[in-house]
């Protein structure tokens, strides 16, 4: 699967994503990440990005001609794009499945400032929300969402199957997990998951899935 993100801040969004599973990920060919850099397609001297919105208003507005020149030097007809956006659909585990099992091609436009210009949207295909607040920009957005679907792809991970036993996966609440030592500040490890009885231990975590 391929990402592509553009953004104002490249660096900001490598850092968070070239480490740990999604980098890893990468490594072993199973994502590709890309980033975009919307300032390269500023048409002025001054690298402008936004400008004050007609109408009035506070704040400043992403332009439509610098996002869409940014747009159309990724897009394909296999790209699915998205803009991250307080108001879009609210991202969900089960949205994630979705894009990791249908979607090849996976363009992200990070919103910033006060928005962007809403002729925009002609372009995309769907605006994406994290959840009812505001944020700076989109580039945590990004973040998340790519995190959530590179880690359901087939090869994220050496053994299969980690990503089907989860929160909104498996469980709507996952059951709790304990590692060594059995007994710490005298707390204790539920005594059915010393046993080995695993028909046991699963009719226990379906329980909790209950509560």
């Amino acid at each position: 699967m391929r990402i592509t993100i553009l953004t104002l801040f490249p660096d900001m969004m490598r850092g968070i994503l070239d480490t740990s599973i999604v980098g890893k990920a990468q490594k072993k060919g199973v994502a590709t990440v890309d980033y975009i850099d919307i300032r390269t397609f500023s048409s002025d001297s001054y690298g402008s990005v936004d400008d004050r919105p007609y109408g009035g208003g506070p704040g400043m507005i992403m332009k439509v001609d610098v996002l869409h020149a940014a747009l159309k030097s990724v897009v394909t007809e296999e790209s699915y794009v998205i803009l991250t956006a307080a108001g879009g659909n609210l991202f969900t585990q089960k949205k994630a499945r979705a894009y990791a099992d249908t979607k090849k091609h996976l363009v992200i436009i990070c919103g910033h400032y006060e928005g962007v210009d809403a002729r925009i949207l002609t372009y995309i295909h769907e605006e994406v929300s994290i959840g009812e607040y505001v944020l700076t920009g989109g580039e945590l957005p990004a973040a998340i969402i790519t995190d959530a679907v590179v880690r359901l792809l087939p090869g994220t991970f050496a053994k299969e199957g980690v990503a089907e036993n989860e929160t909104y996966t498996r469980y709507s609440k996952e059951p709790p997990q304990y590692t060594r030592p059995a007994v710490y500040d005298g707390q204790s490890v539920p005594d059915v998951l010393m046993g080995g009885d695993h028909k046991k231990i699963e009719e226990w975590k379906n329980q909790i899935q209950k509560t």
